[in-house]
């Protein structure tokens, strides 16, 4: 045997050895993409009824949502007509206001007469009881002033 021979033997070997030390891990990741690709398919076999329960899920949200579209309209509705109703109410509210006003006015109007009235007559009737009280007074100095005098 020659030294090509040889060196080329050790290198045969050399690369077995590598081949065995690599076909080791090689066999292991061949089970983990076996694994990986088992696991691949069960999420694939799983996702299509998933997506389904989603889409159900997504179109009962669309009828609810639907359904709520419809109640807020007719809310909105009641909305418009309580609006008019508190015009109205609004209406009323002045009228029975300027009602109150023409009342108050026509009832206030002959009370302030008759309290004016009853003023000029309280003051009247004190000032002839002091106009009497004063004549009598000035009656009973000039009496006294006669007495005197005498």
């Amino acid at each position: 045997m020659s030294g090509g021979e040889l060196a080329a033997l050790i290198f045969a070997g050399a690369f077995l050895m590598l081949v065995v030390f690599l076909g080791v891990p090689i066999l292991r990741l061949r089970h983990t993409v076996d694994e990986a690709t088992k696991a691949l398919r069960q999420v694939n076999e799983r996702t299509g009824p998933m997506l389904d329960n989603v889409n159900l899920s997504v179109d009962n949200v669309n009828t609810a949502l639907g359904q709520l579209q419809t109640t807020l309209d007719g809310v909105n509705v009641q909305l418009a007509r309580v609006d008019v109703m508190t015009q109205h109410v609004t209406s009323a509210t002045a009228n029975v206001s300027n009602l109150v006003s023409v009342v108050t006015t026509a009832a206030a109007n002959p009370l302030v007469k008759a309290a004016a009235v009853g003023y000029g007559f309280r003051r009247a009737t004190g000032a002839r009881k002091r106009a009497d009280d004063e004549k009598l007074v000035r009656d009973e100095l000039r009496l006294r002033k006669r007495n005197r005098k005498v």
